[in-house]
This record gives C-alpha cells, sequence and structure tokens, in this order.
C-alpha cells in the first residue's frame, strides 16, 4: 500500500492518487471528496521510514547491540543479493543465496568461509573485511 507504483499502474488511479509515481506519500487521504489521493509528496520522513522498511524488512538487515541480524522476505524469485556494510573501520561483503526459491527463512551462515553455529553475525570494527555468506 505504502509504493506509489500501486497508486500509479492504471490511468485511473493515476487521476485519483494526483501526485508524482516515483515518491512515497506521507498520506493517502480517507476523506470520501478525496479518497485516494496521495498527499504531502516529498516528504522527508516518509522515505526514511520507505527505506528502513525496505532494509528492515525486506532485505532482512537488522542491528541490535552490535550484532547484525539477517532475516529476508523476499519473492521467491529473487535468486540472491548482496549488501557491502561499514562497521567502523570494518566492511562487511554480504551475499545472500535463495537456491530453494523461499520467501523467508535462513538455513546459514558463513563467515570468511566458515559456517556458523548462531545465525547472527557479531560486529568488530578492527578494520578487517568479511564476506559474509547466508543460504535461505
Amino acid at each position: 500500500m505504502i509504493s506509489p507504483i500501486n497508486h500509479t499502474n492504471n490511468i485511473e488511479k493515476v487521476n485519483t492518487y494526483k501526485i508524482e509515481p516515483y515518491v512515497i506519500a506521507a498520506d493517502i487521504y480517507s476523506n470520501k471528496d478525496m479518497l485516494g489521493r496521495g498527499g504531502w509528496s516529498w516528504y522527508t520522513g516518509s522515505s526514511s521510514w520507505f527505506y528502513k522498511a525496505g532494509i528492515e524488512n525486506i532485505l532482512g538487515i537488522k542491528i541490535e547491540k552490535g550484532i547484525l541480524k539477517i532475516n529476508p522476505c523476499i519473492k521467491s524469485d529473487w535468486k540472491e543479493y548482496e549488501i557491502r556494510y561499514r562497521f567502523g573501520k570494518s566492511i562487511y561483503e554480504i551475499k545472500v543465496y535463495n537456491p530453494d526459491g523461499k520467501n523467508t527463512g535462513v538455513e546459514e551462515i558463513k563467515i570468511n568461509g566458515i559456517i556458523q553455529k548462531e545465525k547472527e553475525v557479531i560486529l568488530r570494527d578492527d578494520g578487517k573485511n568479511y564476506n559474509i555468506e547466508i543460504k535461505m
């Protein structure tokens, strides 16, 4: 519902929504006289929430107390994606593989080729590069 593309994918919706199809609206009006119309476009707060939703709830990247937790929720036809994350002076190259076409769930995490018992990564600011492989 928050994606502007869903409000502008046909001419009738474009005429109702009335704002740009490439920016997030802070409001979608529910008043019967303007039902479905977008408002407050280009509002920076709405774009930051959309960014946060994408990173945390789609790509599944959450950092809590120095621990990186990854739990993607993606379309089953996404076979892989990559993220480059900097933590202080360290770089984390994260590759998520989805060979079985899942929507969510992590089977295995490897750090620099070593399988981890826990499905999380303790972040270190030691200037090193870390290769993280995640199999869904």
